[in-house]
């Protein structure tokens, strides 16, 4: 019986890494269909800022990802990674906007574009919460 709550245990992990998965390719196809079906490739601008959003984070926090919830932080470098981080997430949401602003894309583009940025915001937040648990920890 000990070894059946592994093997449930790993199926649940296992689950959880399916949905994630599931998420991801969700927004990334969202994001396709924005530029298809109205046959315009400026929504893809926004990928730009999918590449540079972990960018600041990577560089700056390194692997003191816990530093990063925190709210009184003394480090100056991981105040600038999360204001650079922030500052691309803006960026995220305005470039769909400002190109529906000056009509180069329509409102169903504009909303295909959103809500694939809602659907990857989202797979990164269950992302940090899954690696949280101990099951996903390497040491």
């Amino acid at each position: 019986m000990a070894d059946l709550s592994g093997v449930m245990l790993t199926c649940v992990q296992s689950g959880k890494l399916a949905f994630l998965a599931i998420l991801v390719s969700g927004g990334i196809v969202l994001q396709i269909l924005a530029c298809a079906l109205y046959d315009n490739w400026w929504p893809m601008l926004t990928v730009i800022m999918y590449v540079v959003l972990p960018m600041p984070l990577m560089f700056f926090a390194g692997s003191d990802t816990s530093s990063l919830f925190e709210e009184s932080s003394s480090n100056g470098w991981l105040d600038a990674a999360k204001f650079l981080t922030g500052a691309s997430t803006m960026g995220s949401i305005a470039i769909p906007v400002i190109l529906k602003h000056a009509g180069i894309i329509c409102w169903g583009a504009l909303a295909l574009q959103l809500s694939s940025f809602v659907v990857l915001i989202l797979s990164i937040m269950c992302f940090v919460t899954m690696t949280s648990d101990d099951g996903y920890s390497r040491f």
